[in-house]
């Protein structure tokens, strides 16, 4: 029987693990966040009623679920609070529903003002961040200068940090951005007063989550970005700046591996990715128009387009592998209702040596130089939306689906086949009955 699950993005982020999570977790106990920060967007739609979040797992839209932030996540006590906000304007209320750990890293002003000068010195080589601050936040946390949430229990030592880091990014606003300075003042009384609003929340995540495991009760662990993102084995150095693969899951709650009981990854049925770096399945003509159209391929943290493209086999094998997946979701299967053929990228080519190659591209003249080569399918011209039943999908998207499947020898658990929570076809019957009873 499955008691944890872990639901992680295998692309480049975007992929519908809001939707997903929100899906599973109905009859979960807890939602834990292990990484990245509010540059995450899940959107969710409810009956017809949109709701985005950026850092409160999706889980809250359930009232007798808990929402957990876990140690590598990074928080804006702001968006924070304003997340909170817009939850109770919608009437729902999560008063002793979210955790914070008590080790998660503080973003603050100075962090927010940094990343924006970067990304602006050099448009051209920029990473396309979310100008969030979350890169330099996670630079603090390495360098061992990030401010902890506890910290501030000691208004005395957490003064003193605050003032070292504040005069630490004056100097590199000034000199390096030529940008005004931020105020240690107006921080200091600002987090202080933020704090005060949440530290009732704050407990330790790692002792709360091992008694929940030995107690049976039912965890989703919900990762941010996606498995290209991240910061080890994703397209460096366009990537995020945390481990958004598996292993982000127990250095970010501070649970062992043989904890988890399944793992699943979620994958568009194209690609997509926001911001810049390497898409060897790129589309640029009147493709990219529909994907962009039809899917609805906007930033729901930016509301920049996305670039889109079709879906790479090579790459979806290699997170396949490194995340150690029990199984698949395919998201937006819909959009590709009305397409007369769909390609899916099976190898590489190098432009330069005319070789075909089926690995992982190690350096930036590698990326350069690939050509994808596609399988071509003829689509199925026919509506899926909202179909529950995979019986009754159309001929040609069953072939789709089985390539998919035989190609990366993994199983196909889950299709979603629209945007609303119940628009899902379960083929997994573990998966089914996760949310069929509360533990």
């Amino acid at each position: 029987m499955i008691k944890n699950i872990v639901i992680l993005g295998i692309q480049w982020g975007d992929e519908g693990k809001g939707k997903i999570v929100d899906l599973l977790s109905k009859k979960s106990n807890l939602v834990v966040r292990y990484q990245g920060g509010n540059n995450a967007g899940h959107t969710l739609l409810v009956d017809g009623e949109k709701t985005i979040l950026h850092l409160i797992p999706s889980c809250v839209l359930y009232k007798n679920v808990i929402a957990v932030l876990g140690n590598n996540v990074v928080v804006s006590l702001k968006d924070l609070l304003s997340e909170i906000k817009l939850l109770k304007n919608k009437k729902i209320f999560i008063k002793n529903r979210l955790i914070l750990s008590h080790s998660l890293s503080l973003i603050f002003d100075y962090h927010i003002s940094l990343d924006k000068v970067r990304e602006g010195k050099n448009i051209k080589q920029s990473i396309g961040t979310t100008n969030k601050g979350i890169g330099p936040v996670y630079e603090d946390k390495i360098a061992r200068r990030a401010i902890r949430i506890s910290d501030l229990y000691d208004i005395s030592y957490f003064k003193k940090l605050l003032k070292k880091n504040v005069d630490y990014y004056n100097f590199q606003l000034f000199h390096f951005g030529h940008k005004e300075k931020v105020s240690y003042k107006k921080i200091l009384d600002k987090s202080i007063f933020q704090f005060n609003q949440v530290k009732h929340m704050i407990h330790d995540v790692s002792d709360l989550l091992n008694y929940k495991i030995q107690n049976q009760e039912k965890i989703i662990f919900e990762g941010a970005q996606g498995s290209l993102l991240d910061i080890d084995h994703g397209t460096y150095p366009y990537v995020s700046s945390s481990n958004s693969t598996i292993g982000g899951v127990f250095t970010g709650t501070g649970i062992g591996i043989k904890k988890i009981d399944y793992i699943l990854g979620v994958t568009k049925v194209y690609s997509t990715r926001v911001g810049n770096g390497p898409f060897p399945t790129e589309v640029y003509d009147d493709i990219d128009n529909y994907f962009s159209t039809i899917g609805k391929e906007f930033g729901s943290t930016t509301g920049r387009k996305r670039r889109t493209g079709w879906l790479d086999l090579v790459l979806l094998k290699r997170m396949i592998n490194i995340n150690s997946l029990s199984g698949l979701c395919l998201t937006k299967l819909d959009v590709l209702d009305n397409l007369e053929e769909i390609k899916i990228c099976v190898k590489y080519l190098n432009k330069l040596t005319q070789k075909e190659f089926s690995y992982y591209p190690s350096s930036k003249k590698d990326w350069e130089n690939v050509i994808p080569v596609y399988k071509i399918f003829r689509g199925w011209k026919d509506c899926t939306q909202g179909l529950k039943d995979f019986k009754k999908l159309p001929k040609n998207a069953k072939k789709y689906i089985d390539f998919i499947k035989k190609f990366t020898n993994i199983s196909i658990d889950l299709i979603s086949t629209g945007p609303e929570r119940d628009q899902i076809i379960f083929i997994n019957h573990d998966l089914k009955n996760f949310i069929s009873n509360k533990n």
